[in-house]
């Protein structure tokens, strides 16, 4: 069964030291879909745009937590397998970046790990300022595996 919201927020923007000195918030937590918002503020770099490892960190974090909202964390944990990030202007402003996992696609994931004890997933991201700017385009590859 996956963690109640409140949970999921706790871990998604404290568990990780880095994670919660950048500022990052998660904006909606839902089975299947999350949404986060990397600030600006404290995450500049030395022309004014956001720091490339504060963007990382906004592609990133989407994985671990549609697993938080989607799967059941006592049966499964996720890794992170590869990580790629191509940039597309610079991050002048608020960035935020949307995931989802469809309800088919969890249960695939699901009885696919329970089956073999592990499955693969990719998760290929925009992540957006303000008006909508595509500032940096992620594909990340996970694996679900049985505990």
């Amino acid at each position: 069964m996956p963690l109640p919201e409140e949970t999921v927020r706790q871990l998604t923007e404290r568990q990780i030291a880095f994670v919660q000195r950048s500022g990052l918030q998660a904006e909606v937590l839902e089975a299947g879909f999350v949404r986060l918002c990397m600030p600006l503020d404290g995450n500049r770099n030395h022309i004014g745009s956001m720091y490339a490892g504060a963007l990382f960190t906004l592609a990133e974090i989407p994985g671990g937590a549609l697993f938080l909202t989607s799967f059941d964390a006592e049966r499964f944990y996720p890794l992170v397998k590869e990580m790629n990030l191509r940039f597309r202007r610079p991050a002048v402003g608020d960035i935020r970046v949307e995931a989802r996992l469809s309800a088919a696609e969890i249960a695939r994931l699901e009885q696919e790990a329970t089956r073999l004890g592990k499955a693969d997933f990719q998760l290929e991201l925009q992540l957006t300022d303000g008006s909508g700017e595509v500032v940096a385009e992620s594909r990340g590859h996970y694996q679900l595996r049985v505990r």
